[in-house]
């Protein structure tokens, strides 16, 4: 079983700019995250399994929810803290992020932000201890990039709502105990349901094949006339900005886990430079593995002062759309870019599970695609600087 040797990378002294409550969040992160997942989580992704007996363990370290209020069972940690953990967590493996902040940005926020009280006394203790898993459901088979299209949708029922058709790429699905899906009424306006699992006609079939996030388990959301009581319609927020608003969170997230994987790629990568004999000599002193290391950790750099300054904006309720996408494109590219130097460091080695480098690569390509392609964000930015939507034109029939 191969040690876990990872040490994270701090050129510009950020751990300076950190509160002790941070460190010590990213502490017992590291430490859960070496001791439980890092032995198993090669096994895991080369079975294509989700580790499900480490859910009470995320639940412990405050990978849950880290921002929601101690009354509703969270730890009531601030944004740049859930950054953190969520760093720590996808340093080790996407799959492990994705698990994380899928409860906490698209099934808790929702619930708290949008729920009403009864909702987020009734989920949100038992979703922050893991005693309960949610997934999300918005993507739909057709409709990914335009979610405004969906067709899922409901109708009323005396006290009740029946609710018909598919989500597809959802994590957490397969063992999901709620799921907050996002549906439209009889006018088309789009609203947030919580569906139980064990309701009539709900189901979550697996989805397999995947050669990316495998130790991520991932489904489908089947809807056949489930009855919904109208109660579990979330009153707070409707229209496309409500779940637009839980993405905005959730690639907040992804943007500070993204970077997790480019540190601890660089980390194997400097260290390996170090130690591998070419020549009779190690092979970081050869001018152009420096020039891939210096190139590795001047983007790492700059991705951390960037995601730190965000964290700093979410705490004041001030980060926009725009500047969460800038972030989200801006530092899964660079891990990509990151990982692949790394495995070319590495040479052969950098294909075996003995490294990370091509399961983090692997992931990524998800993570570049999913809450928010890398070129829909290009447009978002656009977008945000010029004014003008470039996301659809009316075309020719």
């Amino acid at each position: 079983m191969k040690t876990d040797q990872y040490t994270h990378p701090d050129y510009y002294a950020m751990d300076d700019l950190y509160s002790d409550e941070h460190k010590l969040v990213r502490d017992a992160a590291r430490a859960w995250v070496k001791k439980e997942v890092s032995p198993i989580i090669d096994d895991c992704y080369e079975k294509a399994i989700f580790p499900k007996h480490l859910i009470p363990g995320l639940g412990e370290i405050g990978a849950f929810g880290p921002y929601i209020p101690e009354e509703y069972g969270g730890p009531g940690l601030d944004q740049i803290s859930y950054g953190i953990i969520m760093q720590e967590l996808e340093r080790c493996d996407s799959g492990l992020r994705s698990t994380a902040s899928v409860q906490s940005s698209l099934v808790m926020y929702p619930i708290w932000k949008y729920g009403s009280e009864e909702h987020r006394t009734k989920f949100l203790p038992k979703l922050a201890s893991g005693e309960f898993v949610g997934c999300f459901g918005l993507t739909e088979p057709d409709f990914g990039s335009n979610p405004g299209g969906m067709l899922t949708n409901y109708k009323e029922d005396g006290d009740h709502v029946i609710l018909n058709g598919a989500k597809m790429w959802i994590s957490n699905a397969p063992f999901a105990d709620i799921a907050v899906v996002w549906a439209k009424n009889e006018e088309g306006r789009i609203h947030g349901i919580i569906v139980e699992r064990g309701m009539e006609g709900f189901s979550t079939p697996e989805m397999h094949g995947k050669l990316s996030l495998r130790a991520s388990s991932t489904g489908e959301l089947i809807f056949d006339n489930v009855r919904v009581p109208k109660s579990n319609i979330l009153p707070g927020k409707s229209g496309l900005g409500a779940p637009l608003g839980c993405l905005d969170s959730a690639r907040y997230g992804i943007a500070w886990g993204a970077l997790g994987a480019a540190m601890d790629c660089y980390d194997q990568a400097l260290r390996y430079s170090k130690e591998r004999i070419q020549f009779d000599v190690p092979i970081g002193s050869f001018q152009l593995i420096q020039k891939k290391l210096a190139e590795m950790i001047t983007e790492i750099t700059k991705a951390q002062l960037l995601t730190f300054r965000l964290g700093q904006l979410r705490n004041d309720g001030k980060a926009t759309t725009g500047q969460i996408s800038m972030a989200k494109r801006n530092n899964v590219e660079i891990a990509l870019n990151i990982a692949r130097e790394a495995r070319q460091i590495h040479g052969g080695m950098g294909i075996t599970s003995e490294y990370s480098m091509m399961r983090h690569m692997a992931n990524l390509e998800s993570v570049v695609t999913y809450e928010g392609t890398h070129d829909i964000h290009l447009l978002i930015t656009g977008m945000d600087v010029t004014g003008i939507p470039a996301f659809a034109r009316d075309l020719p029939k």
